[in-house]
């Protein structure tokens, strides 16, 4: 009977089942501009500004998020008047604080216009990442004849950047 009983309660229950995990993983891009810096200013107000060209160069500018590779593009949306001024301006972006992966990346300097080109491409993906943007406007006194009775001339521009995965 000992027996009997020691074997009964050596006896388990046993019972197993499974599911089927499935991690989905979905691309994903986000570009955003530093909300401090939405609105940029070229200020010629000299003589030398308009022999040299001025700069205005904004840190972190751009804040990237992508699960690969990717390309930031830049275009702008301009009057028809204004096209030959928008074209004398050149966004240059370089590393920021958070930077890109440096063997990974290639940042090109490209005259501002209406159709959309690279400045940005990337190999790998990037996590809060940070870019610089430098706008610098054209020198040689490029600009002296686009004011008009010797009043200030002010053009606006809505500069649109996007980044599309690679």
């Amino acid at each position: 009977m000992t027996a009997f009983l020691f074997g009964f309660l050596s006896f388990e229950l046993y019972a197993q089942n499974s599911v089927t995990l499935n991690v989905n993983l979905y691309p994903i891009q986000t570009l955003l501009v530093n909300t401090a810096q939405k609105e940029v200013n070229l200020e010629y107000n000299t003589r030398e500004d308009y022999r040299n060209g001025v700069v205005s160069e904004q840190q972190d500018h751009l804040i990237i998020y992508s699960t690969g590779g990717f390309q930031v593009k830049v275009s702008a949306v301009t009057a028809a008047i204004d096209k030959d001024m928008l074209s004398n301006i050149i966004i240059m972006p370089s590393s920021g604080s958070k930077p890109l992966e440096q063997s990974h990346v290639m940042y090109t300097g490209k005259n501002i216009s209406e159709i959309e080109q690279p400045i940005i491409s990337a190999t790998k993906g990037a996590i809060d990442k940070n870019v610089n943007i430098s706008y610098k406007g054209a020198g040689n006194d490029a600009l002296v004849g686009l004011t008009k009775n010797n009043t200030p001339a002010n053009h606006t521009y809505t500069v649109l950047y996007t980044i599309v995965s690679q």
